[in-house]
């Protein structure tokens, strides 16, 4: 499993640092005011509805099925059961697109509240929601694509199509003069990826002999069974829909730029999660449920503690490091050009309230694969929900109670992070499918001391560049520098001297 995650995450890894690039222009070309947010709010759609109704859905629906289906030697039965999911799929999300399209002044009102008292933002955000809003039907394809090559252990290709949205993006950034504004440039750049991910993942299929087909959808048992999976999944994941509306409802009513502030802060955040995180639970999933379908219960309670150590031990320092010295991880990546150093600061709030829930986001993916692995969807689900409910209640204590801002929208998010992962632990081990290892265990301490060493390096190499002759962004950006340079080396230190107590492979036996 090691060996597949440094694929996946190598080319997750790729997609983030072509992320970086497209925020870091987004951040000097659309500054943060009027422009910023209403891109911000149309590029909710695309990223969220794909949430949705994409890889949040498809993985744990479908997957498991269409795995078993092609391990079992009957790739016919499998190809028809994509085919049926895909024609039901394409169908539904159609009727979506239109009524979207139709009827977005009143989708975005609903969603930005505030945005009525000026009709300018309003307009504008509506025009550019209807540009990005198609992106979520052209990657219908990618998505069951890159499911059907997850299910047969093609990692990399659905780990590296989301770098031609970011591609899309830069392209149409570095052209804004073309377009009426910086915003339109960001919102043809959304859709422009989407057609490159389309293509790149058309190809990337064919080469295993995977296809899609648009069929006449019927209802057969394969189908009915996906359908009911897929309902719970949906219910469940649509809290990732609807808890990052309420942010933007309750942004909405903050000062101009709160939500751009908030997004960047997001976006680092979800740089170690995209990469870590996220490929640990893409590798995890089908892994666990090959094992099971094999009755090796030993062999998938390994995996999955293995999972859970390595993401501990790679999100945790990141959570650190970003409650550490969040103002100059800011500072130094995103106060360039219209993004100024005050608007770096209040994204720097952001960021320090969501490393809080870091090392949480990514574990309820590891979690979670202890049910879906075993085609149980409903408990996450109802996770997901009651940890939904108290994510919306703290915030609103902490938003409109204690006046802390765009701090205390983050801070409501880890929190319901936290609670998922505590109901999903909780219910593993009271049905008897979760297995703590004493290899996981041996492992807390280790990951606790090469967080704490990343911690105490990034502060101190920022209090060492206060003594160094730079000024103005140099000084950020030498700051960051050392910080990253010292945490890092105190953290390598430290998993060199407990290499042993991690599961890192071969690199464990060194």
């Amino acid at each position: 499993m090691f060996r597949r995650l440094l694929s996946v995450g190598g080319f997750t890894l790729l997609s983030r640092i072509t992320g970086f690039v497209r925020d870091i222009l987004s951040a000097a070309i659309l500054g943060q005011g009027v422009l910023s947010d209403a891109f911000v709010v149309a590029f909710l759609f695309p990223g969220y509805f794909r949430s949705i109704f994409g890889e949040g859905a498809i993985n744990p629906a479908f997957l498991p099925r269409y795995a078993v289906l092609h391990a079992g030697g009957d790739e016919e039965a499998a190809a028809r059961f994509a085919d049926q999911v895909f024609s039901w799929q394409m169908l539904a999300q159609l009727a979506i697109l239109v009524v979207g399209m139709a009827f977005m002044p009143y989708v975005v009102l609903a969603i930005a509240p505030g945005y009525a008292a000026n009709a300018g933002q309003l307009a504008l955000t509506v025009d550019l929601a209807r540009i990005t809003f198609p992106y979520l039907i052209l990657t219908l394809v990618a998505v069951q694509l890159s499911a059907m090559l997850n299910a047969i252990e093609r990692f990399w290709a659905a780990a590296a199509w989301s770098n031609f949205q970011n591609l899309g993006m830069i392209v149409t950034l570095v052209c804004w003069r073309w377009f009426p504004n910086a915003a339109y440039a960001a919102a043809w750049g959304v859709l422009l990826g989407g057609v490159g991910q389309l293509f790149f993942m058309l190809w990337a299929a064919d080469r295993d002999k995977l296809n899609l087909r648009i069929v006449w959808p019927r209802w057969t048992a394969d189908v009915a069974a996906f359908f009911k999976a897929l309902g719970a999944v949906t219910l469940g994941t649509a809290t990732t829909l609807i808890a990052p509306l309420v942010d933007n409802v309750l942004a909405s009513f903050l000062p101009a730029g709160s939500r751009t502030a908030l997004y960047y802060a997001d976006r680092i955040n979800q740089l170690p999660l995209g990469v870590l995180g996220i490929a640990l639970g893409t590798v995890l999933l089908p892994e666990m449920a090959a094992r099971l379908a094999k009755n090796d219960r030993a062999g998938s309670d390994a995996a999955q503690n293995n999972a859970a150590a390595l993401t501990l031990l790679l999100t945790l320092p990141f959570a650190v490091v970003f409650f550490t010295i969040p103002d100059t991880v800011m500072q130094a990546i995103f106060a360039h050009g219209a993004f100024n150093a005050k608007a770096a600061a209040l994204a720097g709030v952001g960021l320090a309230a969501y490393g809080v829930g870091l090392p949480a986001f990514a574990l309820v993916r590891i979690m979670a694969s202890t049910f879906y692995a075993r085609h149980d969807t409903g408990t996450p689900a109802r996770a997901t929900f009651i940890a939904f409910g108290a994510n919306i209640a703290m915030k609103l204590v902490l938003v409109w109670g204690l006046d802390l801002g765009i701090a205390g929208i983050a801070l409501g998010t880890a929190f319901g992070a936290w609670l998922n992962v505590a109901q999903l632990v909780w219910l593993g081990r009271r049905r008897g499918l979760l297995d703590v290892s004493d290899g996981f265990r041996r492992a807390v301490v280790p990951i606790a001391l090469a967080a704490a060493g990343a911690g105490a390096g990034a502060y101190g190499g920022v209090k060492l560049a206060a003594h160094l002759p730079f000024g103005g962004s140099w000084h950020a950006l030498v700051a960051l520098a050392l910080g990253a340079g010292l945490g890092g080396a105190l953290y390598l230190g430290v998993v060199f001297v407990f290499r042993r107590a991690l599961p890192l492979g071969r690199l464990s036996r060194g």
